[in-house]
Formats: structure tokens, sequence, C-alpha cells
């Protein structure tokens, strides 16, 4: 099992209060059977709207790992395919005022840490990530710290899901397969589980 405790790389700033998971991948996009290249139409309207000037069209943005945003990101529908997108895009942690309840869970279901500060310091984050591009962040879930060059910003995560991050808990399926010995030891205590052919009696 993945342990998430360190996401370093650049950033890419997102402006906007209550971006919501329709605008992050438009309703058209779900017919798909699997999530695969879902990474090339996230924010795919607002990104046609902003004419190669979206900060996810922009070179200088490219290949960053940490998306900063505001206040409410990913309200609206429960789609898990907005965290899909968004991760396979590349993004491995997003830090920002605060998150919608489900599109949160669904991130860390996906091993996406949502991590919140204060309205002023993600200004200031977003305002830094505007001037210099390029710069190395690095976000840490056992500090609970941001930092970039000199400057040190304190994150918040509730107590149980930055837990789940941090021992790897986070991915369901590889606990189902790692536990698959007691998951069989435990099913074949089930009577409605175990199968036996009917009497002759029950036949009748």
């Amino acid at each position: 099992m993945s342990q998430i405790k360190t996401i370093t790389g650049t950033g890419i700033p997102l402006e906007g209060q209550d971006i919501d998971t329709d605008r992050i991948i438009p309703a058209r996009f779900l017919r798909c059977v699997t999530f695969d290249g879902l990474e090339k139409q996230v924010f795919a309207d607002d990104r046609k709207q902003a004419q190669g000037q979206h900060p996810f069209d922009l070179d200088r943005y490219q290949n960053a790992k940490i998306l900063v945003v505001n206040r409410n990101f990913g309200c609206g529908s429960s789609r898990e395919h907005a965290p899909q997108a968004i991760a396979r895009w590349g993004i491995q942690a997003i830090v920002g005022e605060s998150f919608a309840e489900i599109f949160f869970g669904n991130c860390v279901a996906n091993g996406v840490p949502c991590l919140t500060a204060a309205a002023e310091t993600i200004q200031q984050l977003q305002d830094a990530l505007t001037q210099t591009p390029r710069l190395a962040l690095q976000v840490s879930l056992d500090t609970m710290i941001l930092s970039y060059q000199a400057t040190e910003i304190p994150l918040a995560m509730a107590a149980g899901p930055r837990q789940m991050l941090l021992t790897g808990t986070w991915d369901t399926c590889s606990q189902l397969v790692s536990h698959r010995e007691q998951i069989k030891a435990t099913a074949a205590q089930l009577p409605y589980l175990a199968w036996r052919p009917l009497t002759t009696a029950q036949k009748s």
C-alpha cells in the first residue's frame, strides 16, 4: 500500500471561488467506460473559453504537481471523474482555502491529499506562482507545512484522512488484496455465501 508523506514539485495557481466539478470535467465526458484519457479534458470548457491562456494550457505550468485553489473547490456533483481527471493530468496534491466534502473524500480515495490554509496565505502562494512559475514547492503531511524558498505555510487536514494517507490505508483495493485470505476465511463462515446442493425434499 502506498504511503503518501511528501509531495515535491512545481505548482499551478487556479484562481476562482466555487469552481464546481462540472467545470473540472464537463458532464459530456462522463460517458467513458474507464477513466483513461480524462486528463485531456480537465477544465475543457474553461480552457476553450480562455483561448490558450488557462493555467492548465500554459507551458510554464506543465508538469506541475501541486494545484493551488481558492474557496469551496470541487463543489457540485459527486462525480469521481473530477479528481481522476486532475490526478491523471499529474496533480499529486491540492492546497486551497476549502473543499467540497464529497470532492475531498473522492480525492483521498484516489491518494490525492487536499490541504487547507488561510485565504490570505493562499493568495500569497498564488501570487508567488504567478511571478515565479517554476517555483519549487514541498508539501509535508508529516509536518503539515508547505515550504518554498524561505517561506513556510501551515496547512490543515482532518486527522482521519491524513492518517489514511500517511499509512497507505487510503487505498481500499490494495487493502482488499492484502487481506484476501482473511476475507476468504470470513466469507466461508457466512451461511448466505455457502453453496449447498438442494436435497430431494427441497427440490420438491
